[in-house]
């Protein structure tokens, strides 16, 4: 429903990290809620360590951060804190936070050094925030829980109630899946053969070993399929792949990014089961997208899976052995081909669904923000 005086309101965007989840994200609030007066601020993914400590000393002459805004949106990439003390007029602004993730949880690779200055930034950007909203009831526990281990190992001066405050200020909105992807097909495609889909970010949290050593299991079991792999591909990306390719070349259907959106949304509708190997995933925008389209889900017991993945599809969980969970995810396979089970489209994850909630608090925290003034 449309307010009134939303068309008056002025939201400023911050996007501290621009990856393709998080302009996604941010297009589809503005294109959701189109009486609000937007404007955006945005950096390119690139460069993570500098983007998270540096954003707002590349921002400190911006001028857009001089003028007055009724809300302020800033995504779990964004310094918050800092910027709120360095802008004076963002100070008295309400703010909210979105965490698409949280350094707590994100898992570290081989490749790189632990340093606690992402979680610091993090940390003290929901402490700044007057909302902090997550896509997913995992990513906030995971987040809560990081802190307080955190706070445990820090030597002295740690606030009392500290995870209580953050707690209470937290809410949980998912990123919205648009309506024209549910697909209404009510059942298997084929069971003979399924085409399995795996559409991940091309990197070692997927879980590409975890992939290969699946379909190992099939091939060992004679279990008939044929394989689709897309998702984002980088310039260094995990030896699983090829060895995928390499043994499973028959079965492939498509290989590597799909650079047309129509292209992707045909593969979703002709798919029959959505895998995931992840390890890491704070909500799982690829397994909502090809649920909405048709395919049944195929995930581990774990992260976000468990909030919108049917228990009968989701494999027990075994992080420290992956043959056992390639062995576990195997035998939900083959029951769920025997079954012949239902879509399970996420109907609660709809952007027409969503709206309304992402509204009503944008115009809660206005509100607030004028009483005080």
């Amino acid at each position: 429903m449309q307010n009134a005086g939303e068309a008056n309101k002025r939201i400023l965007l911050l996007s501290g990290y621009d990856a393709a989840s998080h302009r996604r994200w941010r297009e589809q609030l503005i294109d959701l809620l189109p009486d609000f007066s937007w404007a955006s601020l945005v950096l390119p993914p690139r460069f993570f360590r500098w983007r998270i400590r540096g954003n707002p000393l590349t921002w400190l002459n911006e001028p857009l951060l001089q003028e007055r805004w009724d809300l302020i949106i800033a995504t779990s990439m964004v310094d918050l804190a800092t910027l709120r003390g360095l802008h004076p007029r963002l100070a008295d602004t309400p703010s909210l936070l979105y965490m698409h993730e949280n350094q707590f949880a994100f898992p570290v690779s081989s490749g790189q050094n632990a340093s606690a200055d992402p979680q610091m930034v993090n940390l003290y950007s929901a402490m700044s925030a007057d909302c902090v909203v997550f896509n997913s009831g995992w990513n906030r526990d995971s987040f809560l829980d990081g802190v307080d281990s955190f706070c445990q190992k820090l030597p002295d001066g740690v606030p009392e109630g500290l995870i209580d405050t953050l707690r209470d200020k937290s809410r949980v909105i998912p990123v919205p899946i648009e309506d024209r992807l549910f697909a209404g097909r009510p059942s298997l495609v084929e069971r003979t053969c399924p085409h399995l889909l795996w559409n991940h970010r091309w990197e070692y949290d997927k879980g590409p070993d975890r992939l290969l050593k699946f379909l190992q299991v099939l091939e060992q079991r004679s279990v008939p399929f044929r394989l689709s792999v897309v998702g984002e591909r980088f310039r260094s990306y995990p030896k699983a792949f090829d060895r995928i390719r390499e043994q499973f070349d028959p079965c492939i259907e498509h290989w590597g990014f799909l650079e047309s959106r129509e292209d992707y949304d045909h593969l979703l509708r002709h798919a029959d089961i959505v895998v995931s190997t992840a390890l890491h995933d704070f909500q799982g925008l690829s397994m909502l997208e090809a649920m909405a389209s048709g395919c049944l889900p195929l995930a581990p017991d774990r992260l976000a899976y468990r909030e919108y993945v049917p228990a009968l599809c989701r494999y027990k969980s075994h992080e420290q052995n992956a043959e056992r969970e390639a062995g576990a995810a195997a035998d939900s396979l083959e029951g769920m081909l025997e079954k012949g089970d239902s879509t399970c489209p996420p109907e609660g994850w709809r952007a027409s669904s969503l709206s309304g909630d992402y509204r009503s608090l944008f115009q809660h925290l206005i509100n607030a923000g004028s009483g005080s003034s």
